[in-house]
Protein backbone atom coordinates (compact mmCIF):
# COMPACT_ATOMS: atom_id res chain seq x y z
CA UNK A 1 0.00 0.00 0.00
CA UNK A 2 1.12 3.52 -0.56
CA UNK A 3 1.85 4.03 3.39
CA UNK A 4 4.69 1.76 2.83
CA UNK A 5 6.25 4.16 0.00
CA UNK A 6 6.06 6.54 2.36
CA UNK A 7 7.56 5.12 5.32
CA UNK A 8 10.62 3.95 2.89
CA UNK A 9 11.01 8.29 1.96
CA UNK A 10 10.81 9.44 5.38
CA UNK A 11 13.69 6.32 6.11
CA UNK A 12 15.50 8.44 3.23
CA UNK A 13 15.13 5.49 1.15
CA UNK A 14 14.36 7.39 -2.35
CA UNK A 15 13.82 6.23 -5.84
CA UNK A 16 15.06 7.58 -8.59
CA UNK A 17 12.17 7.68 -10.64
CA UNK A 18 8.36 8.20 -9.21
CA UNK A 19 5.48 8.08 -10.95
CA UNK A 20 2.03 9.60 -9.10
CA UNK A 21 -1.59 9.09 -11.10
CA UNK A 22 -4.93 8.92 -10.70
CA UNK A 23 -7.80 11.37 -9.30
CA UNK A 24 -7.38 11.26 -6.01
CA UNK A 25 -4.98 14.25 -5.78
CA UNK A 26 -5.00 14.25 -1.43
CA UNK A 27 -2.57 11.04 -1.98
CA UNK A 28 -0.41 12.65 -5.05
CA UNK A 29 0.09 15.92 -3.45
CA UNK A 30 0.97 13.86 0.33
CA UNK A 31 3.66 12.16 -1.92
CA UNK A 32 5.31 15.10 -3.10
CA UNK A 33 5.30 16.65 -0.08
CA UNK A 34 6.90 14.03 1.65
CA UNK A 35 9.59 13.38 -0.98
CA UNK A 36 10.33 17.76 -0.75
CA UNK A 37 10.09 17.47 3.11
CA UNK A 38 12.72 14.46 3.24
CA UNK A 39 14.70 14.72 0.24
CA UNK A 40 16.19 18.11 0.58
CA UNK A 41 16.71 20.96 3.07
CA UNK A 42 14.22 24.08 3.07
CA UNK A 43 17.44 26.06 2.37
CA UNK A 44 18.23 24.19 -0.73
CA UNK A 45 14.62 24.64 -2.15
CA UNK A 46 15.62 27.57 -4.25
CA UNK A 47 18.46 26.15 -5.87
CA UNK A 48 17.80 22.28 -5.61
CA UNK A 49 13.75 22.10 -6.86
CA UNK A 50 12.26 22.31 -10.05
CA UNK A 51 8.46 22.40 -10.97
CA UNK A 52 7.65 21.87 -14.55
CA UNK A 53 4.48 21.95 -16.18
CA UNK A 54 4.32 20.31 -19.53
CA UNK A 55 1.48 21.77 -21.03
CA UNK A 56 3.59 24.89 -21.15
CA UNK A 57 6.94 23.38 -21.19
CA UNK A 58 9.14 20.68 -23.14
CA UNK A 59 9.71 17.51 -21.65
CA UNK A 60 13.36 18.38 -22.73
CA UNK A 61 13.55 21.16 -20.72
CA UNK A 62 12.74 19.09 -17.64
CA UNK A 63 15.20 16.52 -18.48
CA UNK A 64 18.08 18.78 -18.87
CA UNK A 65 17.61 20.39 -15.76
CA UNK A 66 17.31 16.44 -13.83
CA UNK A 67 20.64 15.86 -15.75
CA UNK A 68 22.40 19.36 -13.86
CA UNK A 69 24.64 18.41 -10.98
CA UNK A 70 22.93 19.95 -7.61
CA UNK A 71 24.35 23.24 -5.97
CA UNK A 72 25.90 22.69 -2.96
CA UNK A 73 23.98 19.59 -2.14
CA UNK A 74 23.71 16.11 -2.51
CA UNK A 75 20.02 16.15 -4.55
CA UNK A 76 17.86 17.52 -7.22
CA UNK A 77 13.91 17.04 -6.94
CA UNK A 78 12.61 18.08 -10.55
CA UNK A 79 8.52 17.56 -10.29
CA UNK A 80 6.98 17.13 -13.92
CA UNK A 81 3.16 18.09 -14.27
CA UNK A 82 0.43 17.30 -16.41
CA UNK A 83 1.89 14.92 -18.82
CA UNK A 84 -0.82 14.59 -21.34
CA UNK A 85 1.22 12.55 -23.39
CA UNK A 86 0.90 9.75 -20.77
CA UNK A 87 -3.02 9.54 -21.61
CA UNK A 88 -4.83 8.37 -24.71
CA UNK A 89 -6.64 11.73 -25.08
CA UNK A 90 -6.26 13.05 -28.70
CA UNK A 91 -6.45 17.16 -27.59
CA UNK A 92 -3.96 19.32 -29.78
CA UNK A 93 -0.93 20.03 -26.93
CA UNK A 94 0.61 23.68 -26.87
CA UNK A 95 4.16 22.27 -26.64
CA UNK A 96 5.99 19.68 -28.72
CA UNK A 97 7.86 17.18 -26.71
CA UNK A 98 10.79 14.97 -27.55
CA UNK A 99 9.70 11.93 -25.98
CA UNK A 100 12.86 10.13 -27.20
CA UNK A 101 14.47 11.75 -24.36
CA UNK A 102 12.10 11.07 -21.76
CA UNK A 103 12.87 7.67 -22.72
CA UNK A 104 16.80 7.50 -22.77
CA UNK A 105 16.84 9.26 -19.02
CA UNK A 106 13.75 6.73 -17.64
CA UNK A 107 16.20 3.97 -18.54
CA UNK A 108 19.30 5.52 -17.43
CA UNK A 109 18.38 8.32 -14.60
CA UNK A 110 20.59 10.97 -12.98
CA UNK A 111 21.88 9.41 -9.65
CA UNK A 112 21.85 12.37 -7.77
CA UNK A 113 17.86 13.71 -9.18
CA UNK A 114 14.81 12.40 -7.85
CA UNK A 115 12.24 12.83 -10.71
CA UNK A 116 8.85 12.73 -9.88
CA UNK A 117 6.66 12.85 -12.43
CA UNK A 118 2.67 14.30 -11.27
CA UNK A 119 -0.46 12.75 -13.60
CA UNK A 120 -3.99 13.30 -12.07
CA UNK A 121 -5.92 11.53 -14.59
CA UNK A 122 -7.72 8.04 -13.88
CA UNK A 123 -6.07 6.15 -16.81
CA UNK A 124 -2.81 6.24 -18.65
CA UNK A 125 -2.62 4.96 -21.75
CA UNK A 126 -0.95 1.68 -21.27
CA UNK A 127 -0.17 0.56 -24.75
CA UNK A 128 2.45 3.79 -25.28
CA UNK A 129 5.84 2.69 -25.17
CA UNK A 130 6.66 5.76 -22.50
CA UNK A 131 3.83 4.48 -20.17
CA UNK A 132 5.62 0.86 -19.97
CA UNK A 133 8.72 2.74 -19.47
CA UNK A 134 7.99 4.57 -16.58
CA UNK A 135 5.72 1.44 -15.15
CA UNK A 136 8.74 -0.65 -15.37
CA UNK A 137 11.26 1.81 -14.49
CA UNK A 138 9.74 4.41 -11.76
CA UNK A 139 8.36 3.36 -8.26
CA UNK A 140 4.34 4.07 -8.71
CA UNK A 141 1.75 5.07 -6.26
CA UNK A 142 -1.71 4.87 -7.92
CA UNK A 143 -3.50 7.36 -6.19
CA UNK A 144 -7.54 5.75 -6.90
CA UNK A 145 -10.10 6.55 -4.65
CA UNK A 146 -10.14 4.00 -1.61
CA UNK A 147 -12.96 1.54 -1.32
CA UNK A 148 -14.58 1.74 2.35
CA UNK A 149 -12.12 -1.13 3.65
CA UNK A 150 -9.02 0.45 2.07
CA UNK A 151 -10.58 3.66 4.11
CA UNK A 152 -11.00 1.92 7.09
CA UNK A 153 -7.36 0.41 6.96
CA UNK A 154 -6.43 4.30 5.92
CA UNK A 155 -8.35 5.71 9.12
CA UNK A 156 -6.44 2.83 11.22
CA UNK A 157 -2.59 3.56 9.54
CA UNK A 158 -3.30 7.39 10.13
CA UNK A 159 -4.10 7.28 13.59
CA UNK A 160 -1.09 5.06 13.91
CA UNK A 161 1.55 7.62 12.44
CA UNK A 162 -0.52 10.06 15.39
CA UNK A 163 0.25 7.27 17.91
CA UNK A 164 -2.92 6.94 18.75
CA UNK A 165 -5.87 3.66 18.32
CA UNK A 166 -9.15 4.33 16.74
CA UNK A 167 -12.41 1.87 17.64
CA UNK A 168 -14.11 0.46 14.96
CA UNK A 169 -17.26 1.94 16.00
CA UNK A 170 -15.35 5.09 15.94
CA UNK A 171 -14.40 5.04 12.37
CA UNK A 172 -17.96 4.09 11.43
CA UNK A 173 -19.31 7.28 12.66
CA UNK A 174 -16.59 9.70 11.55
CA UNK A 175 -17.10 8.15 8.08
CA UNK A 176 -20.51 8.49 8.29
CA UNK A 177 -19.85 12.02 9.88
CA UNK A 178 -16.96 13.48 7.66
CA UNK A 179 -17.29 11.51 4.24
CA UNK A 180 -14.83 10.38 2.58
CA UNK A 181 -12.36 12.91 1.73
CA UNK A 182 -9.30 11.63 2.27
CA UNK A 183 -8.12 15.71 2.85
CA UNK A 184 -11.39 16.20 5.27
CA UNK A 185 -10.48 12.89 7.47
CA UNK A 186 -6.53 13.34 7.90
CA UNK A 187 -7.33 16.90 8.91
CA UNK A 188 -10.34 15.49 11.36
CA UNK A 189 -8.24 12.35 12.68
CA UNK A 190 -5.22 14.85 13.38
CA UNK A 191 -7.72 16.97 15.45
CA UNK A 192 -8.98 13.85 17.27
CA UNK A 193 -5.34 12.54 17.81
CA UNK A 194 -4.18 15.59 19.62
CA UNK A 195 -7.64 15.73 21.47
CA UNK A 196 -7.16 11.93 22.88
CA UNK A 197 -3.22 12.61 23.33
CA UNK A 198 -3.64 11.24 27.36
CA UNK A 199 -6.03 8.69 26.65
CA UNK A 200 -4.44 7.57 22.95
CA UNK A 201 -7.67 5.93 22.12
CA UNK A 202 -10.43 7.55 20.02
CA UNK A 203 -14.11 6.66 20.84
CA UNK A 204 -17.03 7.37 19.06
CA UNK A 205 -18.45 9.86 21.58
CA UNK A 206 -15.13 12.23 21.28
CA UNK A 207 -15.71 11.28 17.11
CA UNK A 208 -19.30 12.72 17.51
CA UNK A 209 -18.62 15.68 19.99
CA UNK A 210 -15.72 16.80 17.95
CA UNK A 211 -15.89 16.21 14.10
CA UNK A 212 -16.54 18.96 11.82
CA UNK A 213 -19.41 18.44 9.70
CA UNK A 214 -19.64 19.28 6.28
CA UNK A 215 -22.67 20.62 4.50
CA UNK A 216 -23.53 17.48 2.83
CA UNK A 217 -22.85 15.37 6.35
CA UNK A 218 -25.61 17.89 7.84
CA UNK A 219 -27.74 16.90 5.23
CA UNK A 220 -27.45 13.77 5.66
CA UNK A 221 -28.11 13.51 9.37
CA UNK A 222 -30.72 15.75 8.30
CA UNK A 223 -32.25 13.14 6.13
CA UNK A 224 -31.37 10.34 8.95
CA UNK A 225 -34.07 12.59 11.18
CA UNK A 226 -36.70 12.49 8.03
CA UNK A 227 -36.18 8.59 7.88
CA UNK A 228 -37.15 8.10 11.82
CA UNK A 229 -39.42 10.57 11.61
CA UNK A 230 -37.95 12.94 13.96
CA UNK A 231 -38.83 16.12 12.15
CA UNK A 232 -37.83 18.90 15.53
CA UNK A 233 -34.56 17.40 14.78
CA UNK A 234 -34.37 17.85 11.35
CA UNK A 235 -36.00 21.20 11.68
CA UNK A 236 -32.94 21.74 14.49
CA UNK A 237 -30.05 21.01 11.86
CA UNK A 238 -31.67 23.03 9.70
CA UNK A 239 -32.18 26.04 11.66
CA UNK A 240 -28.17 25.59 12.89
CA UNK A 241 -27.44 25.41 9.03
CA UNK A 242 -29.30 29.17 8.68
CA UNK A 243 -27.18 30.17 11.45
CA UNK A 244 -23.76 29.16 9.75
CA UNK A 245 -24.75 31.20 6.81
CA UNK A 246 -25.78 28.44 4.53
CA UNK A 247 -27.84 29.72 1.60
CA UNK A 248 -31.25 27.80 1.73
CA UNK A 249 -30.82 27.22 -1.90
CA UNK A 250 -28.17 25.35 -1.26
CA UNK A 251 -29.13 23.47 1.31
CA UNK A 252 -32.05 22.50 -1.12
CA UNK A 253 -29.94 21.40 -3.98
CA UNK A 254 -27.87 19.10 -1.34
CA UNK A 255 -31.55 17.55 -0.05
CA UNK A 256 -32.53 16.86 -3.50
CA UNK A 257 -29.09 15.48 -4.33
CA UNK A 258 -29.68 13.18 -1.44
CA UNK A 259 -32.85 12.19 -2.04
CA UNK A 260 -32.31 11.59 -5.64
CA UNK A 261 -29.77 9.44 -5.05
CA UNK A 262 -32.05 7.05 -2.02
CA UNK A 263 -34.11 6.79 -4.96
CA UNK A 264 -31.60 5.71 -7.54
CA UNK A 265 -30.21 3.20 -4.97
CA UNK A 266 -33.59 1.62 -4.04
CA UNK A 267 -34.11 1.33 -8.19
CA UNK A 268 -31.06 -0.24 -8.86
CA UNK A 269 -31.30 -2.59 -6.33
CA UNK A 270 -34.69 -3.55 -7.17
CA UNK A 271 -33.05 -4.18 -10.84
CA UNK A 272 -30.29 -6.78 -9.16
CA UNK A 273 -27.46 -4.20 -9.03
CA UNK A 274 -24.42 -4.83 -6.55
CA UNK A 275 -23.60 -2.11 -4.37
CA UNK A 276 -19.98 -1.37 -6.20
CA UNK A 277 -21.84 -1.38 -9.26
CA UNK A 278 -24.28 0.97 -8.64
CA UNK A 279 -21.20 3.64 -7.10
CA UNK A 280 -19.74 3.01 -10.86
CA UNK A 281 -22.78 3.31 -12.57
CA UNK A 282 -23.94 6.80 -10.69
CA UNK A 283 -20.27 8.08 -9.85
CA UNK A 284 -20.23 8.11 -6.05
CA UNK A 285 -18.21 6.08 -3.43
CA UNK A 286 -19.83 2.94 -2.45
CA UNK A 287 -19.88 3.97 1.25
CA UNK A 288 -22.54 7.09 0.13
CA UNK A 289 -24.10 3.91 -1.78
CA UNK A 290 -24.21 1.77 1.49
CA UNK A 291 -26.05 4.46 3.55
CA UNK A 292 -28.47 5.75 0.60
CA UNK A 293 -29.29 1.96 0.69
CA UNK A 294 -29.66 2.00 4.57
CA UNK A 295 -32.47 5.33 4.07
CA UNK A 296 -33.49 3.60 1.19
CA UNK A 297 -35.77 1.01 3.27
CA UNK A 298 -37.78 3.57 4.81
CA UNK A 299 -39.13 4.92 2.04
CA UNK A 300 -41.97 3.38 -0.22
CA UNK A 301 -41.57 4.57 -4.37
CA UNK A 302 -44.53 6.59 -3.90
CA UNK A 303 -43.23 8.46 -1.05
CA UNK A 304 -40.21 9.20 -2.73
CA UNK A 305 -41.87 9.92 -5.82
CA UNK A 306 -44.02 12.88 -3.62
CA UNK A 307 -40.78 13.93 -1.56
CA UNK A 308 -39.53 14.65 -5.10
CA UNK A 309 -41.85 16.07 -6.18
CA UNK A 310 -41.82 18.42 -3.44
CA UNK A 311 -38.34 18.88 -3.39
CA UNK A 312 -38.52 20.65 -7.58
CA UNK A 313 -41.37 22.77 -6.56
CA UNK A 314 -39.57 24.23 -3.23
CA UNK A 315 -36.53 24.40 -6.14
CA UNK A 316 -39.58 26.40 -8.47
CA UNK A 317 -40.68 28.55 -5.73
CA UNK A 318 -37.33 29.56 -4.40
CA UNK A 319 -35.94 30.86 -8.01
CA UNK A 320 -39.72 32.63 -9.10
CA UNK A 321 -39.29 34.43 -5.63
CA UNK A 322 -43.15 33.01 -4.44
CA UNK A 323 -42.00 32.75 -1.33
CA UNK A 324 -39.34 33.54 1.28
CA UNK A 325 -36.60 31.32 0.75
CA UNK A 326 -36.19 29.83 4.44
CA UNK A 327 -39.69 29.44 5.01
CA UNK A 328 -39.88 27.03 1.80
CA UNK A 329 -37.40 24.18 3.15
CA UNK A 330 -39.52 24.64 6.70
CA UNK A 331 -42.95 23.92 5.07
CA UNK A 332 -41.15 20.77 3.04
CA UNK A 333 -40.30 19.62 6.13
CA UNK A 334 -43.63 20.33 8.01
CA UNK A 335 -45.49 18.18 4.83
CA UNK A 336 -43.28 15.05 5.39
CA UNK A 337 -43.97 15.16 8.94
CA UNK A 338 -47.58 15.22 7.71
CA UNK A 339 -47.04 12.75 4.99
Amino acid sequence: MITEIWKSIENKQFSNLYLLYGNESFLINETKQKILHNGISEEELDFNFSLYDLEETPVETAIEDAETFPFMGERRIVVLQNPVFLTAEKKKEKVDHNIKKLEEYISSPAPYTILVITAPYEKLDERKKITKALKKNATVVEAKKLSEKELRTWVRERAAINRVQIDEEAIDLLLALAGTNLMMLTKELDKLSLFVSESNRIDSEVVERLTARSLEQNIFALVDKVVHRRIEEALRIYYDLLKQNEEPIKILSVLAGQFRLIYQVKELSRRGYGQQKIAGFLKVHPFRVKLAAGQAKHFTDEQLAYIIELLSQGDFDMKTGKQKKELIIEMFLFKLHGH
